[in-house]
């Protein structure tokens, strides 16, 4: 257990120090967004393209992986939404907590933590999940969170959301990044070198900074949650507004974390025990891959999407954050028992 701890430590601690730097406010909050620009923009889809490039592809089509990643993450999208969906929490924050939920921190966190682990051989079955939940999971939790509005409206909100959600996917550079790293393995193709080279380089920058940028994401999250939730009260006091939120409670986030690290891990490794029992050509190796990425805290980026769509962006931070801390335990504890 010790050597998988020594593997993952660096990882968290790149997150800790960035979570840091933003508390401080040594990295300023306004600067947040060009980190996260650069990762989301640059350096991971240069990433993404380098292994997707260099997997062959039958991994990257491997559609056994496909079918049960995209099971278990619609079965934890309507698991949350059921059991958390109350007179509280609307179907804006029970969407945006089944994404949290479901959508693991794959791009800025797992492939460069599993390819350190397993090897290269883990990025086919992680970029099909990356795939899957940019895709389809997020769509669909965009188009949940619309219902808010009664009958017509809220169906017509959901449609609205819905095409927003593509015209992002669209726009997204991480999409294109796979489908051309795929299209590159199949017609076996290399990039011209100085191109190559510099597709490495921003490669080469994707790990350390995105990790660094998930700690100060989650940093300037709790502060500007901290900081409406003060500018509430004082205006609650004044008259001139209603009450204060506050920090999002326990059983508000609890369980989503419980989801996240134990539910959803146990889930696609139940469904993919059940797919190779059933003659589906899964390979044990990929399945590991894929159960290990379900064990993942959760994506960072849920939290400006949340903020985006008027969501409950505190509870929202809350559960990532507690993700992101249980995980520095409970992933090498996966990572050791599926090994």
């Amino acid at each position: 257990m010790l050597p998988v701890f020594l593997v993952t430590f660096p990882f968290f601690a790149l997150i800790a120090a960035g979570y840091g730097a933003a508390r401080a406010r040594i990295l300023p909050l306004d600067a947040i967004a060009g980190l996260n620009t650069f990762v989301l923009y640059f350096a991971l889809p240069c990433m993404l393209l380098r292994f997707g490039a260099g997997t062959p592809i039958g991994q990257l089509l491997d559609g056994s992986v496909a079918l049960v990643w995209g099971i278990s993450a619609l079965a934890v999208v309507a698991g949350v939404v059921v059991f958390t969906r109350n007179a509280r929490i609307g179907w804006n924050d029970a969407a945006f907590g089944a994404l949290v939920a479901a959508f693991p921190n794959t791009g800025f966190m797992g492939v460069p933590l599993l390819v350190a682990i397993l090897g290269a051989q883990a990025a086919g079955p992680m970029i099909i999940t990356i795939a899957f939940d940019l895709v389809i999971t997020s769509s669909l939790c965009i188009a949940l969170s619309r219902l808010d509005g009664a009958g017509g409206a809220g169906r017509h909100g959901a449609t609205q959301a819905a095409r927003k959600a593509l015209r992002g996917i669209l726009v997204n550079p991480m999409p294109w990044s796979i489908l051309l790293g795929v299209l590159l393995s199949a017609m076996r193709w290399r990039l011209p070198g100085p191109i190559e080279r510099t597709v490495a380089m921003l490669a080469d920058a994707a790990s350390p900074v995105a990790l660094f940028t998930i700690g100060a994401v989650l940093a300037r999250s709790a502060l500007l949650a901290r900081e409406h939730g003060a500018s509430a009260a004082v205006a609650e006091a004044m008259g001139t507004a209603s009450p204060a939120p506050g920090k999002a409670p326990w059983r508000d986030v609890l369980p989503v974390v419980v989801v996240k690290l134990l539910v959803h891990p146990l889930l696609v490794w139940g469904l993919g025990l059940g797919a190779i029992a059933l003659g589906l050509p899964l390979a044990p190796a990929a399945l590991v891959v894929i159960v290990l990425v379900a064990a993942l805290p959760s994506a960072s980026n849920v939290s400006m999407l949340a903020e985006r769509f008027g969501a409950d962006n505190g509870r929202i931070a809350r559960i990532i954050l507690w993700t992101t801390v249980v995980a520095f335990f409970s992933f090498p504890l996966a990572v050791g028992a599926l090994r």
